[in-house]
């Protein structure tokens, strides 16, 4: 619970490389490989490790949505464009099957979707909004640029899915890689 003197965090979009440097310390304490298992199952977990590089690239044409306190980056939203696919060769499976989608019986062409590349919120700020602020940002940020917004989750990470189907992302496929059981979720921003 906030108490008065308490400041909420600040949702804005990454503009510095001190920005990306906060992303890069979150995504480290919030890898797959950094928790336990009984962390991963409650607490929900990240998968790719990126490099300031990457996030550079990234973080063009659509800027990353970030909430800041202090400082300090707190949450993240990573956005994709589709070409971003060929510099992630970890994310093949999950372009391809995209490629593949329909919204209202047409294809999910290039200009239609942004990917939703990784989204993080500290631990002392989850399960108080800031999940679903992040998103809200996003979508102001990219309803007048495209319809949708699609990412992947693995489905034992039960605290994500869960999360994403609150914000309303739904499952629209589901696929296995690497002995991993993947779901595709887009949440429509032309409704």
């Amino acid at each position: 619970m906030k108490t008065e003197n308490q400041q909420s965090p600040v949702i804005t979009l990454a503009s510095t490389d001190e920005e990306l440097q906060g992303i890069l310390v979150l995504q480290e304490h919030n890898l797959k490989s950094q928790l336990s298992a009984d962390e991963q199952m409650s607490e929900g977990f990240v998968t790719l490790k990126h490099d300031l590089a990457l996030l550079r690239l990234m973080n063009q044409p659509h800027r990353h949505v970030i909430a800041k306190l202090n400082q300090q980056v707190v949450g993240y939203a990573l956005i994709m464009v589709p070409q971003m696919a060929r510099h992630m060769p970890l994310l093949k499976p999950m372009f391809e099957r995209i490629e593949q989608l329909t919204l209202h019986d047409q294809p999910i062409t290039n200009d239609r979707y942004v990917v939703m590349g990784q989204v993080c919120v500290a631990k002392a700020y989850r399960s108080s909004g800031l999940f679903a602020g992040l998103y809200a940002r996003l979508a102001e940020t990219m309803k007048p640029l495209c319809d949708c917004v699609i990412t992947e989750i693995a489905t034992h990470n039960t605290r994500s899915v869960r999360a994403h189907e609150k914000v309303g992302f739904k499952t629209v496929s589901c696929y296995t890689s690497n002995a991993t059981e993947w779901q595709i979720v887009l949440w429509e921003l032309q409704t």
